[in-house]
């Protein structure tokens, strides 16, 4: 059974009404039988339950909202309307993946997003788990003039602009150093920053970006989603505006770096002058009180052996029990 035909019956019950076998297959042009086979399919990949009622057909439990170019563009504005180019996948295995793949080829400001992702990924190479319909997962291509080593602080930014977004929704996040978005103590949202090119530039760099519009489940970490906020936005909305956000501060830091983010940065961020441990990869935890940013975007952590500096890498960031 293919892709193509498990997303097919699925858009057929996008409106979350009772639709039938019958009326699903002649709108799609196959049997029944194929049907029925798409939707048991897409109930075991994507973790769905479609309920089935005799003489009443298939329904799902709630409304999909599918994206669309077309709808994504309606609501670009300024830079924006005139920077990105769209690009939508059904499933793949990770937008970032894609994009990297691309990035000596493919132009400046190229967004693909998707509505499922196999091999979503995270920060160090964690899984990032969406819901179906219920997520964005999108990445983007940006080329910088400057060289790699001019780019700290860079997924701090991202930060400021989903920040910036999710705050005029009305949802009170915090950020957490270095890459995730933070609801109620719970995260909502991650930022995965892949980098290629010279150290003295050019560099293409590659910005993704995974939300929750509702959590996903047991994934592993206490996850929250904007719906427990009381945000009700459309995806194709939601993605548009947090490009329209995200051309501006991206530019803005092509242009000053992370400088000109930090204090906007430490009004959004969590566990600001509380006890905190850094996990390193290798050694000991890092104990100490939690002091902000600098202007290169480095953890600064007041320790009883003095203040010391920390660049985004293999740490953890997690409050002091």
């Amino acid at each position: 059974m293919s892709d193509a035909h498990a997303f097919a019956a699925l858009r057929a019950l996008a409106d979350g009404r009772f639709h039938s076998g019958e009326d699903i297959a002649r709108a799609l042009g196959c049997s029944r039988t194929l049907v029925w086979q798409a939707i048991r399919d897409a109930e075991a990949d994507f973790g769905l339950t479609v309920f089935k009622v005799r003489g009443q057909g298939y329904k799902l439990p709630e409304l999909i909202e599918w994206l669309d170019v077309a709808a994504v563009r309606e609501h670009l504005s300024g830079p924006a309307a005139e920077t990105f180019t769209l690009a939508l996948a059904e499933r793949i295995d990770s937008t970032n993946t894609q994009l990297m793949h691309r990035s000596d080829s493919a132009p400046h400001g190229l967004v693909l997003a998707a509505e499922w992702q196999d091999a979503g990924r995270g920060r160090l190479g964690r899984p990032w788990r969406m819901r179906l319909g219920g997520a964005l997962a999108f990445s983007l291509l940006w080329r910088f003039d400057k060289g790699l080593a001019e780019l700290s602080g860079l997924s701090l930014a991202v930060g400021v602009a989903l920040a910036r977004v999710l705050e005029r929704l009305g949802a009170p996040v915090e950020l957490k150093w270095p890459n995730d978005v933070l609801l109620s103590g719970k995260k909502l949202s991650g930022v995965l920053i892949e980098l290629s090119g010279e150290v003295q530039g050019p560099a293409a760099v590659v910005v993704g970006v995974g939300i929750n519009l509702a959590a996903p489940g047991d994934v592993g970490q206490p996850v929250a989603g904007l719906a427990e906020a009381g945000v009700k936005i459309g995806r194709n909305a939601l993605l548009a505006e947090l490009l329209n956000e995200l051309a501006c501060v991206l530019t803005d830091f092509s242009e000053h770096g992370f400088a000109a983010f930090r204090e906007e940065w430490q009004r959004y961020a969590a566990y600001l002058g509380q006890a905190v441990r850094l996990s390193p990869a290798q050694g000991e935890p890092i104990e100490g009180l939690f002091a902000g940013v600098d202007e290169r975007g480095a953890l600064l952590i007041d320790t009883d052996a003095g203040a010391r500096a920390l660049f985004a890498g293999e740490l953890s960031l997690r409050p002091v029990s």
